[in-house]
């Protein structure tokens, strides 16, 4: 596995540190590098401008010690029997997700790992406005674990789109299957590839009475059946773990996740931005808002993100 530096995020509101938990694992089967990394801000701070600046540096760097002490001691004791060098590194920022792409660009990390948080009634995945940053603007893939350890042998889902003939998406798919066969190696796992095609559209049915709605579907769902089976065989993944469904992808993938009790759903997410997110939306986060599964998010090559150093 290509990952060499792993930015585990810590969350100081976690009892268990799911993320520095799941890059020990990983860094154990790949010699992987990690920092445990935190960013923290006390809004009070900005309540201190009648002090003098050194006194509020003085304030800060309190607050900056105390939780790398706190940090320092859950390595002590927590994950003292990983025997993996874990560095710490904690930050002074208010908007996390910033602080963490920063770290991220300029000390080249290839995976960020960060644990999800739980709704504790209805036993589902909750995203935190950090969480939905990272997955849009993060450079590099992001890993959003639960509270939970994957079963060897476990299923992990690929979610590709086969039936668009765009080399962007085509790059992507590729990059998908490959992170997928990579985590299914480290845990002995099966790689089920998930694509779902649209439906006849209503309007051209009631536009053109001519048109053969039941022709046109099959057309279609053979159209990526063919193109499914192409990109199994590239990777070699046998044809019996091919699902392609008609659909949304935010209801095929979701309910084929579930079906097969996926430990790892690993999709692409375009990152896109302003107005057109807004109006659009973003496929790939309709997905991951239904999925209660680890997810890791690959970006398209040539992606640049928007947080700049």
């Amino acid at each position: 596995m290509n990952f060499q530096k792993i930015l585990a995020v810590i969350d100081t509101e976690q009892d268990q540190q799911k993320s520095l938990a799941w890059a020990i694992e990983i860094s154990q089967m790949t010699g992987a590098s990690i920092t445990a990394f935190l960013t923290i801000y006390d809004f009070s701070y900005e309540m201190t401008t009648m002090l003098s600046m050194d006194e509020r540096e003085n304030m800060r760097q309190a607050v900056v010690d105390d939780r790398t002490e706190w940090l320092r001691d859950i390595l002590a004791t927590e994950f003292a029997q990983s025997h993996c060098t874990i560095d710490i590194k904690v930050v002074w920022h208010n908007r996390p997700y910033e602080s963490i792409i920063y770290e991220v660009i300029e000390k080249n990390y290839d995976l960020i790992v960060k644990g999800t948080k739980d709704h504790g009634i209805l036993k589902s995945v909750i995203f935190t406005p950090t969480d939905w940053h990272l997955l849009r603007k993060a450079p590099v893939p992001v890993l959003l674990v639960k509270e939970h350890a994957w079963p060897e042998g476990g299923q992990i889902v690929a979610a590709v789109n086969v039936g668009v003939a765009v080399d962007e998406h085509q790059s992507l798919n590729e990059k998908i299957v490959h992170h997928a066969l990579q985590f299914a190696n480290l845990l002995n796992s099966d790689v089920h590839l998930i694509n779902s095609y649209p439906g006849t559209p209503v309007n051209i049915v009631i536009e053109i009475p001519e048109f053969d709605p039941t022709h046109y579907s099959e057309t279609m769902k053979q159209h990526h059946i063919d193109a499914m089976a192409v990109l199994a065989k590239r990777h070699h993944i046998d044809e019996s773990r091919c699902h392609v469904d008609e659909g949304l992808p935010e209801d095929v993938i979701p309910h084929r996740a579930t079906q097969l009790d996926a430990e790892l759903v690993v999709l692409g997410t375009v990152g896109r931005q302003g107005i057109s997110a807004a109006l659009i939306g973003n496929t790939a986060e309709h997905v991951i808002d239904k999925l209660d599964c680890d997810v890791l998010a690959i970006k398209p090559e040539g992606f640049v993100s928007p947080v700049k150093l």
